[in-house]
Formats: C-alpha cells, structure tokens, sequence
C-alpha cells in the first residue's frame, strides 16, 4: 500500500513539474530577485552598487510616496463600499424572475470585458468639458445651466468622483457574477418558508440573503481592497494623476521613479513596502474570518 502510495505522489509530482517550473521561474524568482534589487542602486542598464537598506531608508522619508500611498488609499475607501453595495444591488434586480432576467445580466456583466485602455478612453469622452457626455446629459436635464461647464478632471474632488464612477462601471460585473451565483446557491425553501411565516421582502433581505451573503462578502472586499491599491492605468491615461499630482497612486509613483527616473532598486523598495501592507491586510481579514467561523 505504501508503494502504491509513494508511486501516486510521484506521478501527481510528475504532472505538476511543469507548472511548478514555470511558476518559480516567473513569480518566485523574480519576488527574490526584486528583493536583492531594492538592496542596490540599479538602473535599466545594469546593478550599479550596494546601497543595503539605504533605499528603504530613503522611502520613509519620501513624502511623495507616503502621498502616493494615501492617494490609493482614498481610492479603496471610495470604491470597496460602493463595489459591494452596487454588486449586491445589481444581482437582487438580475436574480428576480422576469422576461428581462436575461438581459440585466448581459448588460450588467458587458463593461467588464472591456480593456482598462478601452474603458480609461471612454471616461475621457465621458468626463470632458463642453462636449462629454456627463456634461451633456446634465444640461439635457436642466440639472447644469447652459453656460456652466464642470471640470471633472482638473479639480481633485470631481477627479476623484469621476475615477470611482467610472470604475464601478467597468469592473462591478466581476462582483455582480460573484453575487448572483451566491445568491442561486440559496434555497427557495427557505424564502418559502419565511413568506409563511409572514417575513416580508424588505426582512427576507436582511434576516436571509444578506447574512447568507457573508463568506462571498468577505472574500468580495478583500480581493476590492487589493485591486484598488494597486489602480494604476486608469488614472495614468485619465488625468495622469494631476491636478498637481493629488490623484498620483502608488503604483504610478512606481512606475515613474522606475521607468522615468531611472532608479529600479527604489521603485523595487516601495513595490515590497505595498505588498507588506497588502499582506498584513490579507492576514488580517484572514484572522476576522477565522474568528467569526470560530464564533
């Protein structure tokens, strides 16, 4: 029995080679190299000296990366509640028994096939002065007078505005998907049953769905929380982090002291410092799950 054992490990090992050299060689290999990277001043070209911890130094006295850090903080407080809401919201219409059940659901999901590219070029269209949408459609609606223009992508309040309506256009489907199906996985024998005792749609919602709606929840705005801390592309083509660099995230900050700047070893300093902070929140809502299953 142990021979036959130890021959299906090695033959479940033997399938998985494959994809365990190709995960070491792509994910693995460079997390450690990036790690003796931050520890060097390194440019495109090539490794030019041993710094040590000098650049981890530097990052924890570089206001503009504590700001950048911010900024994508104000990005995931923005986002995650509303994410989560509107997701719920959509898979309550698109669950509903109706002749239009199959539509709400293609058109909810639709956006999130978009590129971020397609998206971010549709926003401008949407958010510009004079003659973008958002503009129009409120002088159609007589909520903006005629002579009035609003500057959505200069001022840091609307840009802000404009960057979290215009992500949860494009990707809420993702959460809309995950939603319905937790919502289908829930029994009609157990509304039946609270329509008999006389619960109302309004206590069916929050007495059954929503805390049957938990575990997805959790997952929901953990995985929200670390897609919106590493936005990026968007706001770079949107408003290029302006006005005044008060929209700058921290991955574009990356990304400009790497590729613009010329210094790898910083950027890969502040790139460890994000997935640190990533990690102890991944950690954290790992502990809050465990502790409410325990309960």
């Amino acid at each position: 029995m142990k021979i036959g054992k130890m021959r299906a490990d090695l033959l479940a090992l033997l399938f998985l080679l494959p994809f365990l050299a190709v995960y070491i060689t792509f994910t693995v290999w460079p997390m450690i190299k990036g790690v003796e990277m931050s520890m060097y001043k390194w440019t495109l070209i090539k490794k030019m000296k041993y710094v040590g911890f000098d650049n981890y130094t530097r990052m924890l006295s570089d206001n503009d990366f504590w700001a950048s850090l911010w900024h994508s903080t104000i990005f995931v407080i923005l986002t995650t509640p509303t994410m989560v809401i509107l997701g719920i919201l959509l898979a309550l219409i698109a669950n509903r028994k109706s002749r239009l059940q199959k539509f709400y659901r293609s058109v909810f999901f639709l956006p999130s096939v978009l590129s971020v590219a397609v998206a971010s070029f549709l926003g401008l269209f949407i958010f510009q002065p004079y003659m973008g949408f958002a503009n129009s459609f409120l002088h159609l609606i007589k909520l903006l007078p005629g002579d009035t223009e609003i500057f959505w992508l200069t001022e840091t309040a609307l840009s802000w505005i404009a960057m979290t309506l215009l992500t949860l256009w494009w990707t809420v489907g993702f959460n809309f998907i995950l939603y319905l199906s937790a919502m289908q996985e829930i029994s009609d024998d157990i509304y039946e049953a609270a329509r008999l005792d006389g619960a109302t749609s309004s206590q069916t919602f929050w007495r059954i769905t929503l805390p049957l709606l938990n575990p997805i929840t959790r997952t929901i705005v953990m995985l929200q929380i670390i897609a919106s801390f590493k936005v990026f592309v968007q706001i770079y083509l949107i408003t290029g982090g302006g006005p005044l660099d008060k929209t700058r995230p921290v991955i574009q900050y990356i990304y400009e002291a790497g590729f613009k700047k010329n210094d790898l070893g910083y950027a890969a300093t502040m790139s460890y410092m994000l997935f640190v902070i990533l990690l102890v929140l991944s950690g954290f809502q790992y502990w809050m799950n465990n502790r409410k299953e325990a309960a």
